[in-house]
């Protein structure tokens, strides 16, 4: 009886052996995507589906309806099939960048099962690769001093609870006793501490920057700017949940109001010199607003301003104290004096128009800034290369 047992456990760990070997063997012959140049081939097995699409930012922009308004979105192409059931697509003059892309299999989304690399904003999970050359290679893990990512938690009185936030600090800072200015970087409206370093790739932008001599090594901090989260999706007391594009409070004047703690807690627990002059606050989207209106709540705090595709002015319902005398505030920010407003804007951003008028009305108080436009929307793509044109420009 006993040998009977071991030789079917014998004989079924030989068949599961030889099915994961298998699956190893295809996954290894089917390369996706392939990469030649700027020529790249997408590849999906799927010998039973009837259709299969492809949707990426590299692919002609669709209008389409979202909570944001009517945005661009990337279009669909279609793969065709071979005799061996792999379906294929084929894409060429792609300019150097990062891109994301996925798959559609008779209307159902997928990932491509042959590239592990991967990506999520807000709910959405989408591969990634990089056609390499130009601003792309800042993007690029290169053979350079690297710097540390650390994920720290910080008390919150105000907020009555232990947060998580994402620091970025520069190569040598762990064998140095040098002090260094710091950059604080905020994510947009469905974003969270792992925003910029995983979909910005802050950590790989910094570290060539800095290589190069084009950037001062700097502290980043990249904190979670939705206040009913003490982490982002999965990383925090909350557990496993579906990410949403816009949870409560997040623009009410709650995050601004609170944004000293994270300001004193870096102070203290980093090496940093905690002087207006050596700090710089930016953000995209939703992060431009908060950048907006904490760098004048705190008008004495940052000599350099960055705001990223902003979302301007509050909502009509937003009561927090926060959102006060704008213009009043603005001047006090303009009068203590700065070193840096930087905006910049895609001029397909459906943002476009609010920045408009908020370029009007700085104008109209005399309070200077740069303004920087750009191709595009309201994309990492463009967000990716704002932070690289904005990190050169601080601390000088």
């Amino acid at each position: 009886m006993k040998k009977t047992l071991l030789a079917e456990l014998f004989f079924f760990l030989i068949i599961t052996s030889l099915s994961a070997q298998e699956a190893i063997f295809r996954a290894e012959q089917l390369t996706s995507p392939e990469i030649e140049g700027d020529v790249v081939t997408f590849r999906f097995y799927a010998p039973k589906a009837q259709k299969v699409e492809i949707t990426g930012d590299f692919l002609p922009t669709e209008k389409i309806d979202s909570p944001m308004g009517t945005i661009d979105s990337p279009g669909k192409a279609a793969l065709t099939i071979n005799e061996n059931g792999v379906w294929e697509f084929k894409i060429d003059k792609l300019q150097p960048e990062l891109y994301s892309y996925s798959f559609h299999v008779d209307g159902l989304p997928a990932t491509d099962p042959n590239n592990p690399f991967l990506i999520r904003d807000v709910a959405s999970v989408t591969n990634i690769f990089i056609i390499e050359g130009a601003h792309a290679d800042l993007y690029r893990v290169q053979k350079v001093p690297h710097g540390t990512v650390a994920k720290r938690w910080y008390p919150s009185d105000g907020l009555q609870m232990e947060r998580r936030l994402t620091v970025y600090t520069p190569p040598g800072y762990e064998s140095s006793a040098e002090k260094y200015p710091v950059l604080y970087l905020l994510h947009g409206a469905g974003g969270d501490e792992e925003a910029w370093i995983s979909l910005g790739r802050t950590a790989q932008i910094l570290d060539n920057l800095i290589n190069q001599g084009k950037a001062k090594p700097m502290i980043v901090v990249m904190p979670n700017g939705n206040v009913i989260q003490d982490a982002a999706p999965g990383e925090g007391t909350l557990g496993f949940y579906k990410p949403q594009f816009m949870i409560p409070k997040t623009m009410d004047g709650t995050y601004e109001e609170n944004f000293m703690e994270i300001v004193n807690f870096i102070d203290k627990n980093y090496r940093t010199v905690p002087q207006k002059s050596h700090r710089a606050i930016a953000g995209l989207s939703m992060g431009g607003f908060h950048t907006m209106h904490v760098s004048r709540f705190f008008p004495d705090t940052f000599d350099f301003i960055g705001l990223y595709s902003a979302a301007i002015m509050p909502r009509e319902d937003a009561s927090g104290k926060v959102y006060k005398d704008i213009e009043g505030t603005l001047k006090v920010q303009r009068d203590n004096g700065y070193k840096l407003y930087w905006i910049a804007i895609g001029k397909t951003d459906f943002l476009y128009d609010a920045n408009q008028e908020f370029k009007k009305l700085l104008d109209e108080i005399d309070m200077p800034y740069t303004y920087v436009e750009s191709e595009g929307g309201h994309i990492w793509r463009n967000w990716r290369v704002y932070l690289s044109q904005f990190a050169p420009q601080l601390f000088e």
